[in-house]
């Protein structure tokens, strides 16, 4: 994909389907509170992704999504990222849309897309179709941390 000039009466960001490089990705995950990341691990978990989408700033990383998963059965929405100041501004709107286009190409019908939203973003989400697993039906969902 070509890059794509976002246009707004006060704001040009370019909006590309490109990986950030590791260190980009390392520095935006840590800005926003999410810690240290191994950069040997960021380098494999950004080389295994399946979909990326960044929004620059200029050359500046400001906000970012990505896709990982089988690529058939099972996609997971991951790394939905917005620097603090450019937070509440629709950025994470645009990188959804490009997310949401992407799956609607890549997912076929049966597939599942999940996602681990952050404590408070979940309303984010459901504006997209994602529902919160209740427990009744499916259980609650699980993850561990290493």
């Amino acid at each position: 994909m070509t890059d794509t000039l976002i246009q707004s009466k006060t704001e040009n960001f370019t909006i590309s389907h490109l990986s950030p490089s590791v260190a980009e990705f390392a520095a935006l995950r840590e800005k926003i509170g999410w810690g240290k990341t191994d950069e040997k691990m960021a380098e494999i978990s950004l080389a295994n992704s399946l979909f990326h989408v960044t929004l620059r700033e200029q050359d500046r990383l400001i906000a970012m999504g990505r896709v990982i998963g089988d690529g058939a059965m099972f996609f997971y929405i991951q790394d939905v990222i917005v620097a603090p100041g450019y937070q509440q501004r629709g950025l994470g709107h645009i990188v959804m849309q490009q997310i949401e286009d992407y799956l609607l190409s890549a997912a076929a019908t049966g597939a599942t897309i999940g996602l681990l939203a952050a404590k408070g973003k979940e309303g984010f989400y459901r504006r997209y179709g994602y529902r919160d697993r209740c427990g009744e039906t499916l259980g609650l969902g699980m993850c561990k941390f290493v």
